[in-house]
């Protein structure tokens, strides 16, 4: 017999004063209740309630018992709820913070995709460099590049950010040569201030990794004001691939040291532990890494 039913029937009984007031809470017969109960004693070897025809009380026995069966199967109620909601359809509102330049780049143009596949679900995205405190600011998801810090959020590790290091045709006209990282610290450098590109960039190179100190007349923590001060002709840009691709392609940046790699900036999308992770949280963590997560290459690829 159900071991679980036998401790249900036993816990209705004693919260409700009798096995016929159990029966009828359970939907059973006061004969299968009882049964119940005598089952789950003799399991156990004990008595777990002393019985009359007129009233019942437990035993010493039995009120240990009692006391633990109740946390099991609130546990049980708890999980089986927790199934259910997990397996419930995504709704409700969504806060998202992101860096300024994945988020607008890489971030907003997917966002329209998962609304589609959820139409219960609403975005609610705030875009800075700022690092924000997703608990105090009720976020439910942040994304963040770069190494992590110690913390006590959750991470899904999406692919990294590709980084381009570049410059505007004008500007690579008058400038000095440019043939590895240490001929950088006679350049203009754009610096992003956010980070700790601010004062060196590294490269992969023939000889491994190779980092040299930069710097510039203009920082700023933005991303897309960068990329327009390297359009103009100001001086050597590092950023990522989605901010640059279309300047790159159109030929008003021209990409820069192809021998040589900046690394890639880790990404993650973070969020706090929590037992009851509701499903429109579920859902878009998992779209993000669909969408950004790293790609398995084929085997013969």
């Amino acid at each position: 017999m159900d071991r679980l039913a036998c401790m249900r029937a036993f816990v209705s009984a004693v919260e409700l004063g009798s096995i016929s007031a159990a029966a009828a809470e359970l939907d059973l017969s006061s004969q299968l209740a009882g049964k119940q109960i005598r089952v789950l004693e003799h399991g156990l070897g004990i008595k777990l309630l002393n019985r009359t025809t007129r009233r019942q009380s437990l035993t010493d026995g039995g009120r240990v018992f009692y006391e633990r069966a109740k946390n099991i199967l609130a546990e049980m109620e708890a999980a089986e709820a927790l199934i259910a909601e997990t397996r419930s359809t995504p709704r409700g509102r969504l806060r998202i913070s992101a860096p300024i330049t994945f988020g607008s780049h890489a971030l907003a143009p997917e966002i329209p995709a998962y609304l589609k596949q959820h139409p219960e679900v609403s975005v609610d995205v705030s875009l800075t460099n700022r690092t924000v405190d997703l608990v105090d600011e009720g976020f439910d998801v942040v994304f963040r590049t770069g190494p992590l810090s110690d913390s006590t959020l959750l991470a899904r590790h999406l692919a990294s950010l590709r980084m381009v290091l570049c410059a505007a045709p004008d500007y690579l006209k008058s400038a000095k040569k440019l043939r590895k990282p240490e001929d950088l610290q006679h350049h203009e450098c754009l610096v992003f201030s956010h980070t700790s590109l601010r004062t060196q960039w590294s490269f992969e190179g023939p000889h491994g990794r190779e980092t040299v100190p930069i710097t510039g007349r203009f920082s700023t923590d933005s991303g897309e004001a960068l990329r327009a001060a390297a359009v103009a002709g100001m001086g050597v840009l590092l950023q990522p691939h989605e901010l640059v691709a279309e300047e790159i392609k159109a030929g008003r940046l021209v990409r820069l040291l192809p021998k040589y790699e900046p690394p890639a900036r880790p990404l993650h999308a973070m969020y706090a532990p929590d037992r009851r992770m509701t499903p429109k949280l579920r859902s878009f963590l998992d779209y993000a890494v669909q969408r950004f997560g790293v790609k398995q290459q084929s085997a013969d690829a």
